[in-house]
């Protein structure tokens, strides 16, 4: 197996060293169009967010305005024939039907995902950025439904050496050098860390109440709380438990914070894994004698951690108006929120910024990264 590992590392480093520029990889459109309440940034490989407007509309986002996030087709699957295979390093290696995992105890969990690229247009507008140019909508909160990882790793009998968890998709994306599946790693701490109200990690068959479709993974893929969407792997063929993260490339080599991009940086740095804090002014409605602004806030997706407050500048911070919560403000889950501004207090610009649980403030600023991730300053739009 060892072999093999390093031959896989190998392949997949190799692979990681055809950067974004390659023909292989999708295009993305100057201007997103829409269909339905998505923006489409690629149709072929679909990448998609809502119009901010439907995104607000409701604590729980409704699958047809879920953000899409894919690396390549959505892969042909048949159910019949699924098994999801676990080994590694484990007691007994297993290969589990989608009735065997219906038929271990279900968890219904409320979860945002959000993308590491989520805002990614304003790292663009900062300097240029390769990547799917992401407004403010790579995100959206569901309820999740499925078996505990943790409940899967006790049947195969995880051995005292595992650290990681790996997840490998089925699809297949294609580089310059061949084809890989997307892949992530999480650590074995997080995957066995279950509260009474929310596993580690899911293995998810069910969204918003039905069964998954295929842009979002049908007919199984991971739902890890609190971590960014990439850790969240669709189509999910196969874990492997090991001492170490995952050697494929989008742990190995994308997913972290660099800004030269230097094959040294890339070696330092680590894999991203948990969201960050965040807020987005989505919807601005003219009364009267006021505007009517409302939004998204996102607790860091550290466990028992919440939003407590956000705030609303309409004079380029000098004063905050505090907005009122209009959903739960839960653990690994974002909050809607709405603010009445006084129109003569109105200027040229709005801006918001969230405070959790912890007390940590939504950073006013934060630095350029090249590949254009986790852009969480304050949210600025102009005012209508």
């Amino acid at each position: 197996m060892n072999n093999q590992l390093i031959a896989r590392r190998n392949f997949l480093s190799s692979s990681a060293s055809a950067l974004a520029g390659s023909a292989l990889l999708p295009s993305f459109a100057k201007s997103a169009h829409r269909k339905g309440k998505l923006l489409y940034h690629t149709t072929e490989i679909s990448n998609a967010e809502p119009v901010l407007s439907e995104l607000v509309r409701n604590w729980m986002t409704p699958t047809d305005a879920f953000y899409i996030r894919s690396h390549a087709p959505i892969p042909k699957i048949n159910h019949d024939s699924f098994r999801l295979k676990v080994e590694g390093l484990v007691e007994k290696p297993l290969s589990l039907t989608l009735k065997q995992l219906g038929d271990l105890p279900q968890s219904k969990i409320v979860a945002t995902l959000t993308c590491a690229g989520n805002r990614r247009s304003e790292h663009i507008a900062i300097k240029p950025v390769k990547g799917v140019p992401w407004k403010e909508g790579a995100i959206g909160n569901a309820e999740w439904s499925g078996a505990k990882l943790s409940d899967v790793l006790r049947m195969a009998g995880v051995k005292a050496e595992a650290k990681h968890v790996w997840f490998e998709g089925l699809d297949q994306i294609q580089r310059s050098n061949g084809v890989i599946p997307f892949g992530a790693s999480i650590p074995l701490k997080k995957a066995m860390f279950d509260s009474e109200k929310m596993p580690g990690t899911i293995l998810a068959t069910g969204m918003n109440g039905e069964p998954l479709n295929g842009d979002h993974g049908s007919p199984l893929r991971t739902v890890v709380p609190g971590y960014i969407g990439a850790r969240s792997v669709k189509w999910l063929g196969k874990i492997v438990v090991s001492d170490r993260p995952s050697p494929n490339h989008y742990v190995a080599t994308a997913y972290k914070i660099v800004e030269d991009g230097t094959p040294l940086e890339w070696s330092e740095q680590g894999p991203i894994y948990r969201m960050p804090l965040n807020s987005a002014i989505c919807s601005q409605v003219k009364r009267s004698k006021s505007l009517i602004v409302a939004g998204y806030a996102l607790p860091q997706g550290r466990p028992g951690t919440s939003i407590r407050k956000v705030e609303v500048s309409p004079d380029n911070g000098r004063k905050w108006i505090e907005a009122r919560i209009t959903s739960p403000s839960r653990e690994f889950c974002w909050v809607l929120w709405t603010a009445a501004i006084p129109s003569r207090n109105a200027g040229d610009e709005l801006m918001v910024r969230a405070t959790d649980s912890r007390g940590s403030i939504q950073p006013e600023q934060v630095n350029w990264n090249s590949k254009g991730y986790l852009f969480n300053s304050w949210h600025k739009v102009k005012t209508i």
